[in-house]
Formats: structure tokens, sequence, C-alpha cells
């Protein structure tokens, strides 16, 4: 049953019970009302009947004086009949629910009509004339004997109307009596309706209340739940809900724990796998600066000994100039000296200097890898307005514009990002294009959201070295940053190895670099560097 349907019964009983216990408190008002009404008709009963007699006494009383005066005028009075018509009126009013004080009224109206008749017909003989003999009888006792017959009733209807106002009043005291016992039963009934509609609400509704409110508090504890509650309202349904959301909890919980075995296993298995990149790193340095050095004796031999050739070539061409060979033999070994040793002997030197420069570029590559950094917050203005300053001879040369932004501090070693920012502004500037003015910008990006809930987010920065030079072509970008790897090698000169110092560079310090260009519109270098150490 929904709560909708328990709250209308709540209170749609007590309310019918309540209009129940109104209606006897009204139906007792009621009947206290009729009895009063009753009681009070009693009373204008008896008044009225005792207001009967003393007109028709006076009367009687007129009626033996004018026969013993003979003034009839003394009986000619109709307002006496008048009146005492309105009070019998009166009187069948009252009475005409009561048949025997009814009939009691119509004989006392007979009675006086026949006293009437009779004053009438003395009235008459005393105009006319005439003997009163016939009427001195009637007249002679105590009372005429109409006016004893209406006596008679009266007393008998007066004792009946005392009885019945008696009775009455008794019946209207057990009315008001009963009307007070019916509206205190109906407060106390009401009293005890709700009290027990309260009980019911508290029993059937409030306890399951606390079951769902205790079940909320475990499920926020994580605290297992007490069973579910029966029935098909909305209660009941919350708590099928939070029963589901702790089964639901519960297996996150069971996946949660799994998960994070995994991960620690993947994060063991990371390890190693990054103390074995560590340590090949190291082995492969380690190898390029033993090979390195080991190289550079034999190549430190061969530029010695092709300078010493070189000069016994010399030596050799005054030897012959001055032997006075004949012409064709002199010819063919100057020939020999001038064209194929001379040239042997170039093309030698010539391998050996590109040979030192790839020893120096692999030394430079190898300690950039173990170069101890110097941690520190870096200004990179000043490092970049000290690569300007360096660059200037180049800059005015090539009639190229710089502009540097704000650039915000760093966290790094100053002297490996002031090579960062030279090596980009140095690219820049060699691969210009010579058809239109160079121009080249150094600025930072603004700075996004950092994650508060990660412990080991720190705030990064980007910066940018944009310009308008030759710019890469798609197909190159993804090779730009490794080492030997040269692009419009007509243009400028070098080994290749700068941006590969860059990135290693700058993933020491926990950033990134990359690069957007397009062939014939510019370059646009992007780092992104450390604002502050990474808490761990």
């Amino acid at each position: 049953m929904k709560l909708f349907t328990k709250g209308l019964l709540l209170i749609a009983v007590p309310s019918v019970v309540e209009l129940a216990l109104l209606g006897v408190v009204f139906d007792t008002q009621e009947q206290t009302a009729q009895a009063a009404q009753w009681v009070d008709n009693s009373k204008q009963i008896l008044y009225q009947s005792s207001a009967i007699v003393d007109p028709l006494l006076r009367q009687a009383a007129r009626v033996r004086t004018a026969m013993v005066t003979g003034d009839a005028s003394l009986i000619d009075r109709h307002a006496v009949w008048v009146d005492l018509n309105d009070r019998f009126a009166k009187l069948d009013t009252l009475v005409a629910e009561t048949p025997s004080q009814a009939e009691r009224v119509r004989n006392m109206r007979r009675a006086i009509d026949a006293y009437r008749e009779q004053s009438v017909a003395i009235s008459r003989a005393l105009h006319e004339g005439r003997s009163l003999r016939p009427y001195i009888a009637l007249e002679t006792g105590a009372l005429p004997q109409q006016i004893a017959v209406f006596r008679d009733e009266l007393a008998q209807f007066g004792a009946a109307a005392a009885q019945l106002d008696l009775e009455q009043s008794t019946a209207l005291g057990e009315r008001r009596e009963l009307q007070q016992r019916a509206l205190i039963a109906a407060v106390f009934g009401s009293m005890l309706i709700w009290a027990v509609t309260a009980f019911v609400f508290a029993r059937g509704i409030g306890q399951r209340l606390e079951v769902l409110t205790d079940n909320a508090e475990r499920l926020g504890s994580g605290r297992p739940l007490a069973a579910p509650l029966s029935g098909s309202d909305e209660i009941a349904a919350l708590d099928t809900v939070l029963h589901q959301t702790d089964a639901r909890l519960r297996e996150a919980e069971a996946e949660q724990e799994a998960l994070k075995t995994q991960l620690e296993t993947r994060a063991l298995q990371l390890a190693a796998v990054n103390e074995e990149l560590r340590q090949e790193t190291q082995d492969n340095e380690m190898f390029i600066y033993s090979v390195s050095h080991d190289l550079r004796s034999p190549l430190v031999n061969l530029q010695g000994f092709s300078k010493e050739l070189h000069v016994s070539c010399d030596e050799l061409d005054g030897i012959i100039g001055q032997a006075r060979l004949p012409e064709r033999e002199q010819r063919r070994m100057t020939q020999i000296l001038d064209g194929d040793v001379r040239e042997s002997l170039h093309y030698l030197r010539t391998a050996v200097a590109r040979a030192a420069a790839i020893i120096d570029a692999l030394l430079r590559i190898s300690r950039a890898g173990r170069l101890e950094y110097q941690w520190q917050r870096v200004s990179v203005g000043r490092a970049v307005a000290r690569v300007v300053d360096a660059l200037q001879g180049a800059i005015e040369q090539r009639a190229a514009s710089v502009t540097v932004r704000e650039l915000p501090p760093a966290w790094g070693d100053p002297a490996a990002i002031e090579q960062v920012f030279s090596n980009l502004i140095g690219n820049a500037l060699n691969f210009l294009d010579p058809a239109r003015r160079g121009r080249i910008e150094v600025g930072a990006l603004e700075p996004g959201p950092v994650d508060e809930s990660e412990p080991r987010a720190a705030r990064m920065r980007t910066y940018y070295v944009r310009d308008n030079g030759l710019g890469i072509p798609a197909g190159y970008l993804s090779k730009v940053f490794r080492a030997f790897q040269r692009l419009h090698g007509d243009v400028a000169s070098g080994e290749g190895i700068g941006l590969a110092l860059v990135r290693r560079t700058v993933e020491r310090h926990g950033g990134r670099v990359w690069v957007e260009s397009a062939e014939g519109a510019g370059s646009t270098f992007f780092v992104v560097l450390p604002e502050q150490p990474v808490r761990l």
C-alpha cells in the first residue's frame, strides 16, 4: 500500500469517527433543545390555563350584579369573550400534540360557550323587560353550572399539565446530562482516536523510517545494512534502492581492490621495465662515451698523418720541379700528385672532420643524459634575453625581428633551459625564408587547470617559439626530434642533434616538446616545463 493511501486512511478513519461523535453530540443537542421547547410549552400552558379563570369569574360576578340591578350593560362586554377566545386559541396551539389535553380544552370551550349563551339570554331578557325567574335557579349557587364544569375540566387540565411539565423538566435534565456526557465522550474519543492514529503512525511508518534512516547511515559509513523492509510503499522502495546501492558499492569495492592489485602489479612491472631502460640507457651512454673516446685517438692520428701527407705532397711537388725530368714524366707526376693524391687527401680530411663532428655530437648527447642539474626557479625571460643577445649578430645579418612576450618562470636547471631556447631560436634563425622578412616570436600560453586531487599534480607552463620560415613537410614532422636527422641541409650546416638534445633535456625536466608546422608558412615549437617542483 502506498504512503499516500496510508496517509488518507490515517486521516479518514479518525475523521469518520469524529464525524460520528459530532453526530451524536448534535443529535443530543437537538433532543435537549426539543426538551427545552417542551418545558417552555408546559410553562406557557400552565400560565394560559391559570389566566382563563379570573376573567371568567369576573364575568360571572357582573352577570349576577346585572340580574340584581337590572343593568344589562354590565353583561354586554364582548372584550371578555374575545380575550377568552384568544387564550383558548393559544391553548389549542400549545396542546395540539397532546390529544387528552386538547380534548379537555374543547370541553372547557364548550362549557364557556354554554355560559356565554346563558349570559346573552339574560342580557336579552333584561333588555326586553322579561322575567329572570328561569335564570335565577342557574345563578343562585356558588357558581353557575357551566363554570363549575369549566373549573372541573380546568383542574384536571392543570393537574395533567403540571404532571407533563414535571415529566418534561425531568426529561430536560436527563437530556442535558446526556448532552454533557456526549460532549465529554466526543472530546475524549477524539483524543483517543488521534492517540491511536499517532501510535499506528509511529509503529507502522515511524519505525520503518527509522530503519530506512539507519540503513542510510550504515551505507554512508560502509557498515552492513539491516534486513530489507517488507511492503510495497515508497519507504520499502527506497530501502530496496539502498540495498541495491550497497550491493553495487561492494561490487565496485571488490573491482577496485582487483584493479588496485592489478595496478600494483603493473607498477612493479613498470618499475622493473624503467629500471631496465635506465640501465640500458646508462649502458648506451657509457658505450657512446667509450666509443667516442676510443675513436677520437685514431681520428687524431688520421688528421695528423693526412697533414703530413699533404706536407709530403708539397715537398714532392718541389722536388719534381727541381729534378728537371722530361716534360712527359714531369706532367705525369704532377697530375698524380695534384689530382689523385691531393683529391684523396681532401676527401680523407673531410671524412675525418665529419667523423670528429659526429663523435662530438655523440659526446654532447651522452653528457646531456648524465649531467647533474641544479634545480631551482629559473627566470625564463632572462634566459631568453641572454640567448637573443648572444644571437644578435645572426639576427642582424638575416635582418630578422625577434619578439619576446612575457615569460613566466619555470622549475629546472638554468643552463639546460637556456640551451633549450638557444637551440630553438637558433634553428628558427637558420631556417628563415630568404624570400621574406623573418619574424620570430617567443611567448607562453595561458595555464590550464590543475587537478588538485592528484597527489603528483604540478602546474605546468607551455612556452612556444614561432617563426615564419621554410616550415617542415608533414611527412617529416615525426622525425625532427631524432638525432642526425637534417632537413634543408643546403640552407644551414650542423649535425642534426639540436632538437634531439632539446627533447632529451625537456623530458628530464618532466615536460614534453612538440612542433606544429606547415611547409612554406613557418613552424611553432612548444615546450612544456614545470612551474614548481612535482609534489611527491
